[in-house]
């Protein structure tokens, strides 16, 4: 029997799965649900492919994306690895904000109207924990629930259900997602197996192109090593695609060299222009976790993080340039992530500790260039405690490349995220119009949202008067630690303008921030609690 025929006939009128997804309740009522439709159409139908690219260590982006309109209250925060305004990077058709003067390939993208810069992505509650902060961003749950698969390898486990039974075949002949590194990380795990393969690093690669391997020590040992990478060759069903991907591209454009993440996407770039249909690439580059000697104290624009975020802008740039160069720049989009930022206040080492909300970076020439939020909220005597009040959850991010970018219809995307969230994940403005056929990007950003509160600075309680466009509308009460304390406002509105009571009995005098999201927009609002 026909899968087709196969679910058409069992699956009941009102048929409930739940738990498909670690936790995820997945409902199909009906035959005609989006899920189902899914499943019974196989695959999305779309060329388009997602490169990933992990910071490892926590970048600060702070010192990355330059609050430049409020550089008085930047500088006295951190004024030991401040950047000197007149260093910072103009961003092309934004104003009051640049990038760290090192990434010179970004701002060229953001001049080709090729990059996005997304303010503050974080989430509630945030884990300041290297391992539980990448789960986190890997698994796309809440900061409070233990999830053991990924966003990623549960948005291809819909599309490829079966998997691995009956891959690879004459649909899906191709890895579904490739990772460069030793092991397949988190983010392409599966509800029950890994979704992805890892190449190990660019020497492998070049090996399995080239039918070669390292050499082994002329030991018994040495004679067991090499059996064995002989049948992992023999029994790995994708080799001889890759390969002939590979082959397939004789020239490709320059590349910087001693760059291992240039190394990595210049192997990406190769694969798909060679005609792999493979989805999700993943790659990493690490060193971000700058408690030290972040920066030199006679110039800090050059140092540790100046070295890193210069290889990440040279290598993004020259793997975008390629992409042109091998006509192929219109199927893919790229999106950089850190497991978090570091705190507003510099420490006394010439460093930067483990912070909250930081910026990530889309490219590509289907995104919607510029940038999407404001420069983030800094204190004028910021503390060893304060962070960056989030503007973006960072699920919104990844539903909205789901929906916009890999065509899923907005239910299915919504069943892959915790469902305690799905009315609050939004649809962003970071995809061109054009990208998925029949789906309408959101229309701009407005820039006269309206979120206040008075008094302000306040004793006991503040009013705050909201203005909403109509639909769900929700308001958060953040500390600067980054975590949520209350939730004031969760419903759907009328469009109108409403008021609610932030009540702060308990709470310590300090800063607190209140987080307005209304659809695709939101606003931050400070607020100060005094005696």
């Amino acid at each position: 029997m026909k899968r087709r025929d196969f679910l058409l006939s069992t699956l009941p009128a009102a048929a409930i799965l739940p738990e498909v997804i670690n936790g995820y309740s997945v409902k199909a009522f009906n035959s005609n649900s989006p899920l189902v439709q899914a499943l019974l159409r196989g695959t999305t139908l779309t060329d388009h492919v997602l490169v990933i690219v992990q910071l490892s260590g926590g970048n600060d982006g702070l010192n990355m994306v330059i609050p430049v309109a409020d550089y008085s209250k930047y500088f006295n925060a951190r004024s030991n690895v401040a950047i000197p305004e007149n260093s910072v990077l103009p961003i092309a058709g934004v104003t009051g904000t640049g990038i760290h003067p090192a990434m010179t390939g970004l701002q060229t993208l953001f001049t080709e109207g090729k990059a996005k810069v997304i303010q503050a992505v974080g989430y509630p509650q945030p884990n300041f924990s290297h391992f539980r902060a990448t789960d986190i961003w890997m698994s796309g749950s809440n900061s409070n629930q233990e999830v053991y698969s990924g966003w990623a390898g549960r948005y291809l486990n819909n599309e490829y259900p079966n998997f691995p039974t009956g891959y690879p075949n004459t649909d899906m002949p191709d890895p579904l997602a490739i990772q460069i590194g030793s092991t397949t990380s988190l983010t392409l795990q599966g509800p029950t197996v890994n979704m992805g393969m890892s190449i190990t690093n660019p020497t492998n690669f070049y090996n399995l192109i080239s039918g070669t391997t390292d050499p082994v020590p002329d030991t018994p040992a040495g004679k067991e090593l090499k059996f064995i990478r002989q049948v992992n060759q023999q029994t790995q069903k994708y080799s001889t695609v890759i390969r002939a991907a590979a082959n397939a591209v004789p020239q490709q454009s320059t590349y910087p060299a001693n760059n291992s993440l240039a190394d990595q996407l210049k192997i990406v770039a190769r694969l798909v222009k060679g005609g792999l249909k493979t989805r999700v690439y993943m790659v990493s580059f690490g060193g971000f976790d700058t408690h030290s000697v972040q920066v030199n104290a006679a110039d800090t624009t050059t140092g540790t993080h100046a070295t890193l975020l210069g290889r990440v802008s040279a290598a993004i740039k020259a793997f975008q340039d390629d992409l042109k160069f091998l006509g192929v720049e219109e199927r893919v989009v790229g999106m950089t992530f850190s497991e978090f930022g570091r705190r507003i206040k510099s420490n006394s080492s010439t460093g930067t500790d483990h912070g909250a909300a930081a910026p990530m970076f889309l490219f590509g020439s289907p995104v919607e260039a510029g940038m999407l939020g404001v420069n983030p909220t800094i204190p004028a005597n910021a503390t060893v405690n304060d962070n960056i009040p989030m503007q973006y959850d960072f699920r919104s991010i990844y539903a909205t490349l789901l929906e916009k970018w890999f065509c899923l219809d907005k239910t299915v995307v919504d069943s892959l995220f915790p469902p305690n969230i799905n009315n609050q994940l939004q649809s962003l403005p970071l995809i061109k119009a054009g990208a998925c056929s029949g789906i309408t990007p959101p229309p701009p950003q407005p820039t006269d949202l309206t979120i206040i509160n008075y008094p302000n600075p306040f004793t006991s309680s503040t009013t705050i008067k909201f203005t909403t466009d109509g639909g769900h509308t929700f308001i958060q009460i953040i500390d600067t630690l980054g975590r949520v304390l209350k939730v004031l406002v969760d419903r759907e509105y009328t469009a109108g303008t409403y008021t609610t009571e932030f009540n702060s009995e308990g709470l310590p005098t300090g800063i607190y921030y209140a987080r307005f999201q209304n659809g695709m927009n939101q606003q931050v609002r400070a607020m100060m609690k005094v005696r």
